[in-house]
């Protein structure tokens, strides 16, 4: 029996979530009203309850993420916050807290976020007998390391595929929080990660002057799909609920595009909704935004996971300049641009600079106003005029295919459909008297009951054998016609199975001492912990600042990325402590080359 797979989509509002599920996602992910860990892309429940409804017609799951950690007083709110969304439909919630699973809450399923530390099977297993229908593993896991998990486990395990990178483990970053008051375990970090640094050394020494040291390029796994599905992955998540409609159309095709060839080829896999998607452009991941791409630890390229230079989008690589002329720009290689197009290019002296073009001749390149380039640097275009302008239109079309019959037996004259889920409607005109036709009728009934245009669907056939003899006039079939279309949407909306939550058999932790890095901030999540057995528990550093705190753990070692790893006789020419300051800011790195990661802590 195939495998279901889910190509989850990130949506800011609904508009651009109908577009994710017409251009291919199994499943959509959307804020919360209030606590979600993207404070500025919160809907309302009356928006959240159409595109659900929008969403089960195609089979296409909703889930809301409510995936803050949660204020003692905050309870009542966030209980009945759940309720709301479980009585309009919504399939599951992405949480982080667990005093969620002690709350008085319907049985809706809940998903562990990435930011619930999901790093190990023990953690997986944990969460699993918890209640939980499905765990966002941390982005920092390898193949192997997923493959494990997935072995070891029964629960659906989702990852992420594409889109920007968290620089720390999610959940364990404090940075923000630390140095602008603001939480990323509340919603509302500040990018502290995105800020220039400069590196200094134990002597005062900058080393490294006005970088993004911590700013990481964006994550595309799109090379692993298939491997991470043979691991026992069953969610590909992208990353993007603060980005635009364009982006979330364009990526979304992309992997739904690479999902169905996988799919023609492998029979042991199959997509988790409806609906066959039509697209009238090609996707690029290069002309959406992107500070240049990683495969982020999948595989063993660990050493292209920095942008540096910039935290803007850097977008697709379109030459390198070859001559610098007074008012022109002549690149090696003739690239297909457009008057209007964003350019933008890394200069010698490692500034990132943009510019307009006005003008392209062949490989000249007229600019709006001259930069200061030199030969030899490579332009990039993070803004194609041409192809935004074609996602600004409708670009994909989702349709569902159906098996339509019309009969007639005793002056009855029905018309019957039947969708890919085995739904069956009919409609039926009793008492209709119908005349032979002088000619042949079977041609038009056809091109009649395949009008369905406008509708969810497409006819995959259409039987109309045994009365193609008969004159029906075009008007009552069209009137048939919409009026089993309106029923099969009906059908389809009220027969949608939704999942419900798996039981809790409350496992034992395995650990007894909680830090504040565990991020608990409630009553319930300290009951929920004690009820496995947990003794001291802290408290969330959002509550109580906590002294000499690690205030980010990461993968990415700035050693290793400016080739002085501690492991090479060239790690000795950085002495340290080493660290990062900014204004008044001046952070302290801390090295555990046994683990290989870096953790970072106030100065």
């Amino acid at each position: 029996m195939a495998r279901s797979i889910e190509l989850l989509s990130p949506a800011r509002d609904v508009p651009t979530a109908r577009e994710a599920i017409l251009h291919g996602a199994d499943a959509v992910y959307i804020g919360a009203p209030k606590y979600s860990a993207r404070a500025a892309a919160g809907n309302s429940i009356e928006d959240i309850a159409s595109l659900v409804e929008f969403a089960h017609l195609y089979g296409v799951k909703i889930y809301v993420a409510l995936n803050t950690i949660i204020y003692e007083e905050e309870i009542p709110e966030v209980e009945a916050l759940i309720k709301s969304l479980y009585d309009i439909g919504v399939d599951a919630l992405i949480v982080q807290d667990m005093g969620i699973l002690k709350m008085n809450i319907p049985p809706i399923q809940l998903h562990a976020s990435t930011q619930c530390h999901n790093t190990t099977i023990e953690q997986v297993k944990f969460l699993q007998e918890s209640g939980f229908s499905q765990v966002v593993l941390a982005r920092e896991l390898n193949i192997n390391e997923i493959s494990d998990i997935c072995k070891n486990s029964d629960i659906p395990i989702e990852v992420f595929v594409h889109g920007a990178l968290c620089v720390s483990y999610s959940g364990r970053c404090y940075l923000s929080c630390a140095l602008n008051g603001r939480s990323a375990n509340r919603g509302e970090c500040a990018q502290s990660c995105r800020m220039p640094y400069n590196l200094e050394d134990a002597n005062g020494n900058i080393v490294v002057k006005d970088k993004h040291i911590l700013s990481l390029r964006d994550m595309n796994r799109s090379n692993s799909i298939e491997e991470l599905l043979d691991a026992g992955v069953t969610s590909l998540k992208i990353e993007g609920r603060l980005k635009d409609i364009e982006y979330v159309k364009n990526i979304t095709a992309y992997y739904r595009t690479i999902l169905d060839e996988i799919f023609s080829r492998r029979e042991e896999y199959k997509a988790s909704s409806s609906g066959r998607i039509n697209l009238n452009f090609a996707p690029n991941p290069y002309k959406s935004f992107n500070r240049g791409f990683t495969q982020y630890y999948s595989n063993k390229d660990i050493n292209s996971i920095t942008s540096i230079d910039t935290p803007k989008s850097r977008g697709e690589r379109v030459g390198t300049v070859k001559s610098v002329y007074s008012n022109y720009i002549e690149i090696a290689e003739i690239a297909e641009l457009n008057n209007g197009d964003g350019l933008c290019f890394t200069s010698s002296d490692g500034k990132f600079a943009g510019f307009g073009l006005n003008r392209a001749e062949g490989s000249k390149l007229y600019p709006s106003q001259m930069p200061d380039i030199k030969k030899g640097d490579i332009i990039y275009r993070n803004h194609d005029i041409k192809f935004e302008k074609l996602l600004s239109s409708p670009t994909a079309e989702r349709k569902i295919a159906v098996y339509i019959t019309l009969s007639y037996c005793e002056n009855i004259l029905t018309l019957q459909i039947v969708d890919d889920k085995g739904n069956i409607v009919k409609t039926e005109k009793d008492r209709i008297v119908l005349e032979k036709a002088k000619t042949e009728q079977e041609e038009n009934q056809k091109r009649q009951l395949s009008k369905l245009g406008n509708t969810p669907f497409v006819a995959e056939s259409v039987d109309c054998s045994n009365i193609k003899d008969l004159f029906i006039p075009s008007s009552l079939l069209a009137e048939m016609r919409r009026d089993a279309v309106e029923k099969l949407i009906q059908k389809r909306v009220a027969t949608y199975n939704r999942p419900i939550k798996d039981k809790d058999t409350k496992p034992q932790y395995h650990t007894q001492n909680l830090t504040f890095e565990t991020n608990i901030s409630n009553s319930k999540a300290i009951e929920f912990y004690k009820e496995r057995g947990v003794d001291k528990i802290a408290h969330a550093y959002e509550l109580k600042e906590v002294e000499d705190a690690t205030l980010m753990t990461t993968l990415h070692c700035i050693r290793r990325t400016f080739g002085k790893c501690l492991k090479t006789k060239e790690g000795n020419d950085w002495k340290e402590p080493l660290y990062l300051v900014s204004g008044k800011n001046r952070l302290q790195l801390h090295f555990n080359c046994k683990e290989c990661k870096m953790t970072i802590k106030k100065a």
